[in-house]
């Protein structure tokens, strides 16, 4: 076996290096990090990162789940942007670390791509 050692190409990054990275608005403030991938298993494509958003040191974290389409990946910034306010944060459909909920089917999904203004990654 071979050892992977490859985590990241001019096109391709591997999901390691996607957790923990940050994500920002545009003017550079910072909103929280990406804790996980949610990645669509017939597809393979990439659906939603789990965000973390506030607390300090990992305690009273909100987790949300943004769809993927919502970031555009900002290499100036080494992170992730999304054009949100803090208003629009607070009030967002919230998930846990894990990405588990219990009101996960489609309606739920149309209604966070919606709230995002997002394209739905089953449409692609």
């Amino acid at each position: 076996m071979g050892s992977l050692t490859t985590n990241e190409t001019s096109t391709l990054i591997a999901s390691d290096r996607v957790e923990g990275t940050a994500v920002r608005r545009r003017n550079g403030d910072s909103l929280g990090r990406i804790e996980r991938l949610m990645i669509e298993k017939r597809s393979g494509r990439v659906a939603y990162a789990v965000m973390s958003f506030g607390g300090f040191l990992g305690i009273g974290e909100t987790y949300f789940t943004v769809p993927w389409s919502a970031l555009t990946f900002n290499p100036e910034l080494d992170a992730y942007e999304i054009d949100v306010t803090d208003d629009q944060i607070r009030n967002a459909p919230q998930r846990s670390a894990e990405g588990h909920d219990p009101s996960s089917d489609r309606a739920w999904e149309e209604h966070v791509h919606r709230y995002y203004n997002a394209h739905p990654y089953w449409t692609v």
